[in-house]
């Protein structure tokens, strides 16, 4: 049941990630899903840039080479984990969102596409025993020195992924009565 899915979508991080590849093809079903989430006025103001192999070593590097750049007192155990985390990864997915300057639609309404795009992959990775994380670092504003983005096209975090072994905790959430006003 589906239901059963979302309460199995969790947050994994690197850290726990075994050494397990995630294929092209699984990737590319993880896409498909993505592509399928509901926007308005059919703008689908998602992009994504799929970092496997080296790619992932290079995107760890400028992260914390920027991160020592822009931060008046970087702390190495930010400085490692910012290297570290993708590649730790079986893959990263670098989480965009392309705007039309022409389009008169809010941009919260584009964000919130991107982000069931996003939910789109999480929730098939959870039933496919992949783990992931989207992560927002502060520097995601500099993706444009990393990244060819195109104008109007920003750069909203990572979503790191990998198969892992431990088993993940069920948590516990508050209920849902204390969350809703029926009128």
């Amino acid at each position: 049941m589906l239901l059963d899915i979302i309460k199995k979508r969790r947050s994994i991080f690197p850290v726990q990630y075994n050494d397990k590849p995630i294929s092209r093809e699984t990737l590319e079903t993880l896409l498909e899903a993505a592509n399928w989430a509901p926007n308005h006025k059919k703008t689908e103001p998602w992009r994504f840039k799929v970092l496997t192999g080296n790619s992932k070593k290079d995107l760890g590097a400028f992260l914390s080479k920027k991160y020592q750049e822009v931060d008046p007192n970087p702390k190495q155990m930010k400085i490692m984990k910012l290297q570290a985390n993708p590649e730790k990864s079986a893959a990263v997915i670098a989480i965009c969102m392309q705007r039309d300057p022409k389009e008169s639609l809010p941009e919260w309404e584009e964000l919130a596409a991107t982000a069931m795009a996003v939910q789109n992959m999480w929730l098939c990775c959870a039933e496919m025993n992949i783990g992931c994380y989207w992560s927002s670092p502060g520097l995601i504003k500099y993706m444009d020195e990393f990244f060819d983005l195109n104008e109007g096209e920003r750069c909203l975090g990572f979503l790191y992924m990998g198969y892992y072994d431990e088993l993940i905790e069920t948590p516990v959430k508050g209920s849902i009565q204390e969350k809703v006003e029926w009128l």
